[in-house]
C-alpha cells in the first residue's frame, strides 16, 4: 500500500472511519491532518464500538504509528480523555505522536464558539461549539498557542495572559456576556495537560517524510467532508480547515508528489448536519427510513442528520477538486428493500441545467434535482463478493462511476470490517 489519502466526498459522515480502519490493517502509519474534535469517527470491532475524535483510528492496530499532524487543532482535555478511554480498554497508545506545531484549543475558544452561535440567532452556522473555529482564527491572527509552547512555561504563560485579557474584553464588551476567564486557573489546568502530553509530542513532519521515503505504508485520515471545506464548501456552513486532499499536504507537512492515491468516501445517499441548502433532501417517509436504518445521528453531537438521495453533482465536484483516484461507496445496504433508487444527475435552476456544483448558496437554493430512477434491490448485507450482487446493484454502481468520473473500488454493505467488498 503506497501513501494513500482517504477523505469524505460529501458533507462528512460518509463512514470514513470504517474504510480507514480496514486500510489501517496494512498501514505502518496513520495520519490526521486537519480539524479537531468536532469530527467523529466510529469504528466497530468484534462487538466493541470505539468513538474517535482526535486520535487516528489506526491506534487499534499494535505497531501502527498514529500521527496528529500540525494542521489539527487539539483540545488537550479531549485527547487525554480518548487516551484514557483506549488505555482502559487495553489499547496501547505508545505509538501516538502529536505534532509540536499543532495549535491548542483553549477554554475561551469554546466559550466564544457558543457565544457567537447564540449571537447569530436564526443565522447560526450550526457549529459543534468545540472551539475549533475560534482556535483557527487565533492561528490565522498569529496569536495562537501551540503544543511546543508547553516546553517553555514563561512563553506559555505570557501567551495565555495576553489572550485571556483580549478574549475577556471581547466577551464582556462586544457580546455583553458575564463569562470571563481567570488566566491563573487556565495556566494551572493546562500545565497539567501539557505535562501529560509531552511524551507524545514530536516533529511529526519528519516522521511522515521518513516513513514515505522508506517505502512504508502511510495512510492519511481525512475528517469531515469536501463540502465543508473552508474555501470550496457551502460557505458559510463549513468547517474552518481543508478536508479535501490538498489540505493533507499543508496539514501534515509533506509535498503533493509524496501522495500516490486519493480515495473519496461516499454514501449511497447523502446526509448533512446543520443548516444550508441541500438539493436532494428528503422530507418524506423515505428520508425518515434512511435516517433510522442508517443510524444517521451525529457521532459528536447526536444531532439527527438530514437525508437525501445520492447527488452525482456533488460526486463530480469531489472527484475534480480532490483529484480522486477511487471511490469507496458506503452503506448501500441502507437502501435495501426500496422499490426504486434515485440518483441526482444534474440541477435545474430556472431555465438552466447545471452539471457542476455552484459556488453561491443563493444559486444552490434555487436548484432542483434532476433525478434518474433505477431498480431497487433486496437485502445485500450478507454478500461478500462483487460478483454476487444483484444486477440492479451492479447497474447502480456503474452509474455512480459514470456520473462521478472515478471507479468504485470498495463497497460497504454493513458496519463491520468483513462487510466491505473490494473491487479491483
Amino acid at each position: 500500500m503506497p501513501a494513500k489519502v482517504v477523505i469524505g466526498a460529501q458533507w462528512g459522515d460518509e463512514g470514513k472511519a470504517k474504510i480507514i480502519d480496514i486500510l489501517s490493517q496494512q498501514a505502518d502509519m496513520v495520519v490526521r491532518s486537519q480539524g479537531g474534535n468536532n469530527a467523529g469517527h466510529t469504528v466497530a470491532v468484534n462487538g466493541e464500538v470505539y468513538k474517535f475524535h482526535l486520535v487516528p483510528s489506526g491506534i487499534l492496530y499494535p505497531g501502527t504509528v498514529c500521527i496528529v499532524g500540525n494542521g489539527v487543532v487539539v483540545d488537550p482535555q479531549g485527547i487525554l480523555e480518548e487516551i484514557d478511554m483506549l488505555t482502559s480498554k487495553g489499547v496501547s497508545v505508545s505509538n501516538l505522536k502529536i505534532d509540536l506545531r499543532a495549535h491548542v484549543v483553549m477554554p475561551y475558544h469554546k466559550a466564544l464558539d457558543g457565544i457567537k452561535e447564540k449571537h447569530r440567532g436564526q443565522d447560526d452556522i450550526g457549529t459543534t461549539k468545540k472551539g475549533i473555529g475560534p482556535c483557527y482564527m487565533d492561528k490565522a491572527e498569529r496569536s495562537g498557542i501551540r503544543m511546543c509552547d508547553f516546553f517553555y512555561p514563561e512563553v506559555f504563560e505570557k501567551k495565555v495572559r495576553e489572550n485571556v485579557r483580549i478574549k475577556n474584553a471581547i466577551i464582556s464588551k462586544v457580546y455583553e456576556s458575564d463569562e470571563v476567564f481567570d488566566a491563573d486557573e487556565i495556566i494551572r489546568e493546562y500545565k497539567m495537560y501539557g505535562e501529560r502530553l509531552k511524551p507524545f509530542l514530536a516533529d511529526t513532519t519528519v516522521l511522515i517524510y521518513e516513513a514515505i521515503k522508506a517505502g512504508k505504508n502511510v495512510l492519511f485520515e481525512g475528517a469531515q467532508g469536501t463540502l465543508l471545506d473552508i474555501d470550496l464548501g457551502t460557505y458559510p456552513y463549513v468547517t474552518s480547515s481543508h478536508p479535501i486532499t490538498g489540505g493533507v499536504c499543508v496539514g501534515a507537512g509533506i509535498g503533493p508528489t509524496m501522495i500516490d492515491e486519493c480515495i473519496g468516501v461516499m454514501k449511497g445517499y447523502v446526509t448533512r448536519v446543520g443548516k444550508g441548502p441541500f438539493p436532494t433532501e428528503l422530507f418524506d417517509e423515505t428520508g425518515n427510513r434512511i435516517r433510522e436504518v442508517g443510524g444517521e445521528y451525529g457521532t459528536t453531537t447526536g444531532r439527527p442528520r438530514r437525508c437525501g438521495w445520492f447527488d452525482a453533482v456533488i460526486g463530480r465536484f469531489a472527484v475534480r477538486t480532490s483529484g480522486l483516484t477511487a471511490i469507496a461507496l458506503n452503506k448501500i445496504d441502507v437502501l435495501s428493500n426500496l422499490p426504486t433508487i434515485k440518483i441526482c444527475t444534474a440541477y435545474k435552476k430556472g431555465d438552466e441545467i447545471l452539471t457542476e456544483f455552484p459556488a453561491s448558496l443563493e444559486d444552490l437554493k434555487q436548484c432542483e434535482p434532476i433525478y434518474e430512477e433505477l431498480e431497487g434491490w433486496g437485502d445485500i448485507s450478507h454478500i461478500r463478493k462483487y460478483e454476487d450482487f444483484p444486477e440492479s446493484v451492479k447497474k447502480y454502481i456503474a452509474r455512480v462511476e459514470e456520473l462521478c468520473g472515478a471507479k468504485v473500488t470498495m463497497i460497504g454493505v454493513g458496519p463491520e470490517r468483513e462487510q466491505n467488498i473490494y473491487r479491483d
